[in-house]
This record gives C-alpha cells, sequence and structure tokens, in this order.
C-alpha cells in the first residue's frame, strides 16, 4: 500500500455534488482529493436529460423538494440559486434553453456541463482519482480513507456517494454505510421518479396501450401533476407518473385525471348530441387518444346514459383511480428517496453535528427533488454550502 497522502478534504464520489463541492473548495485555497468508484466521474450527469442534462430549473425552491423535514433544504437553496449556477454556465460559454416549466437544458449535450467541472477542478489543482472502492475509513485526528492500493488522510470527509438508483451507473448505498459507521441514523432509501408498476387485473385491461400517452393530472394526497402519462408493458410511466411516484404510497391508490380542465360528458347532458354509447366513446376519443379511449370506455362506461350515470362517468373521468402493485425498482428510478437523516446535519453546512469534519451532500441526503433540474440543483446548492465550510 502506498504511503499515505496528505489533504485538506476527502471527497467521496465524482457525481454531481462532489465535483461541485470539489471546484468551490478548491476556489478557496483547500488541496481536494476526489475519490469515485467507476471508471470516470460524472457519468449520471451524462445520461441526465436525455443526454442534454436538465442542469437547474428557474422555479426551484423548498417546495420541490420532499424530505422528513421539510424546512431543511431551505437554507441551501437561498445560499446558492439557480442564478448562481447559470452565471457558472454562462461563464464557460455553454449555450442552453428552456423547455417546459422552467427546465434548463445544455443545447449541445451534458458533456459540456461535466466539461465545465474537469476543465475548472484542473486548474484550480483537485486530484480526481477514478477506480477507487473505498475500503475503510477510520476517524483519529481527522479521517484516514483506504482504498485496495493507497491510503489517504484529511481533517474533513465529504460524503457525495449518491444513491441506489440506477446501479448499472455504478450506485450503491455506501453512503449509508458511512453514515452508520458514524452511528448517523438513515431515512430508509426508497425508489423516486420512478415508474409504477399494475396489477395483473388492470395490466390484461389495459394490454396492448403500451407507448400510447395523454397529458393528464396524476394526484396522491395533497401532491398533483398536470404533465404526460404513458403507458408501458408493465404499467404507467411518463413525467406525470413518475412525479407522483415520490409521493405514492403503497397499497393507496393514486387519482388520474384523464381530461383536465375539459367537461368531456357535456354534449350528452345538454342533449346536443344522442344519449348513447356512440356519442359518449366519440366525446371521450375527442379528448383521449383513440386506443385509450376505446379501452378505457369499454371497461368504465355506464350502462344507461342517464342524467346520474353521465354525471358520475364525468367524475369518473376525472377522478380514475389505479392501484400500481408496485415500482419498478431502482433499476428504473431517477433518484432515491430517503438517506441520512437531516436532523444530524447542519442545515448550513451538512457537516453531522455529532461527527466535525464529516460532511454528507447531494443524493445521499434525505432530500429529494422532484422532476425537472431539481435534483441537480440540491447537488450544486448542497455541494456549495459544505465547500464553504471546508
Amino acid at each position: 500500500m502506498n504511503p499515505g497522502q496528505s489533504y485538506d478534504a476527502i471527497i467521496a464520489g465524482a457525481g454531481a455534488a462532489g465535483l461541485m463541492c470539489a471546484r468551490e473548495a478548491s476556489l478557496r485555497g483547500r488541496r481536494v482529493l476526489v475519490l469515485e468508484r467507476a471508471e470516470k466521474p460524472g457519468k449520471k450527469i451524462l445520461i441526465s436529460g436525455g443526454g442534454r442534462c436538465n442542469f437547474t430549473n428557474l422555479h426551484c425552491g423548498p417546495a420541490n423538494f420532499l424530505s422528513s423535514n421539510p424546512h431543511f433544504a431551505k437554507a441551501a437553496l437561498a445560499r446558492y440559486t439557480p442564478a448562481d449556477f447559470i452565471r457558472l454556465v454562462e461563464s464557460h460559454g455553454i449555450p442552453y434553453h428552456e423547455k417546459t416549466l422552467g427546465q434548463l437544458f445544455c443545447d449541445r449535450s451534458a458533456r459540456d456541463i461535466l466539461r465545465l467541472f474537469e476543465q475548472d477542478c484542473a486548474a484550480f489543482g483537485v486530484t480526481i482519482r477514478v477506480k477507487q472502492d473505498i475500503r475503510e475509513i477510520q476517524h483519529r485526528d481527522g479521517f484516514v480513507v483506504r482504498t485496495e492500493n493507497a491510503e489517504y488522510r484529511a481533517p474533513a470527509l465529504v460524503v457525495a456517494t449518491g444513491g441506489p438508483s440506477i446501479p448499472k451507473m455504478g450506485a450503491t448505498g455506501a453512503g449509508y454505510d458511512i453514515a452508520r459507521q458514524f452511528g448517523l441514523s438513515v431515512v430508509p432509501p426508497r425508489p423516486a421518479l420512478v415508474p409504477l408498476t399494475l396489477s395483473p387485473r388492470d395490466l390484461a385491461r389495459y394490454a396492448g396501450l403500451a407507448g400510447v400517452a395523454a397529458e393528464v393530472i396524476a394526484s396522491f394526497g395533497p401532491a398533483s401533476f398536470r404533465e404526460k402519462m404513458l403507458f408501458t408493458h408493465r404499467g404507467v410511466s411518463g413525467p406525470a407518473i413518475l412525479q407522483i411516484s415520490s409521493y405514492w404510497k403503497p397499497g393507496e391508490a393514486v387519482s388520474i385525471d384523464l381530461a383536465p380542465g375539459r367537461d368531456v360528458m357535456r354534449p350528452l347532458l345538454e342533449n346536443r348530441v344522442p344519449r348513447n354509447a356512440n356519442a359518449a366513446r366519440a366525446a371521450l376519443r375527442a379528448v383521449l387518444p383513440a386506443s385509450l379511449a376505446n379501452r378505457w370506455f369499454e371497461h368504465n362506461a355506464p350502462e344507461r346514459f342517464t342524467n346520474s350515470a353521465l354525471e358520475n362517468f364525468e367524475r369518473l373521468i376525472h377522478r380514475w383511480q389505479i392501484f400500481p402493485a408496485g415500482d419498478e425498482g431502482f433499476d428504473k428510478a431517477e433518484v432515491t428517496a430517503g438517506g441520512i437523516d437531516t436532523a444530524e446535519l447542519s442545515s448550513r453546512t451538512f457537516e453531522a453535528r455529532r461527527v466535525p469534519g464529516l460532511f454528507f451532500i447531494g443524493e445521499v441526503v434525505d432530500v429529494t427533488g422532484q422532476l425537472g433540474g431539481f435534483n441537480f440543483q440540491w447537488a450544486w446548492s448542497s455541494g456549495f454550502c459544505a465547500a464553504q465550510a471546508l
């Protein structure tokens, strides 16, 4: 094993949060080492946003995040905002554009964002070492971090290892193990922003609709999202479902409004068209893709088309209850909900209250953003805040 090498800070994980923290800490004159388990840094950055990296959201605020403590994210999001990261992107001449709902994407490629960090980290003297699997961490007069063939020392250790979502990218739950080693609590991790599966009964009912999409409002409790829903071979996906999956609880129903803002049966109720199955089906086909309208009508239409039956049918169109059988798991989850209990951390510095010098940032913390660039902004904000404390 190589003799110990000393740094001011060691960062475990070269994802978005880790790279941001390394950049900012090195700007402050700190000697920083980043250890990455995968063969190259920023693998999740490169695949994000369909390869265009949805790097932030103009409308980012604490309400866009889930956590056991809904107030925890406020300080970090206020200290480093979307405008701050946009200035960084612009300073590197990276062209970008706004899509729907305040989402910002690179014009060219997600590689532009990764290159930003690689160039700055190289210029500011950050050492990034890949294929480094941390085998042991000791805490005595600072931290001693051992990999298979080297030993590193620093007074500060920043854990930016992410969660177990998308394991094919090398994701693991290693950060939780580090927290537990030091006696810190972990909120049980679960898949978030993940497709939902349907029961065998519902799959049989809606077989053949894979690939069909419609704009809906998906709701669970107080949370609701108006975006596209997509049928899959195993259930439902699309932005509306990914969003609501982070809030959904197993065994409970998700409510789907299939025709937001539309009075679908109004022509029949006002006697402008005949009150029969053909007219009702045609009205539904006017607001939904034909294949979905036909199949849904087949399983949910009333036997008779009286006023009360049509009114009940209208209500059902806007409050269709589906009971997901489960979700697609960490393999298909974009992020991980749960993580290091925020009660263990300073909301301003992300340092563990009971272990001076130990920090947790990014996805490994029990703060999870909605779909649309919010999780990247959390990585930038939490990484920035920890760097200012190093």
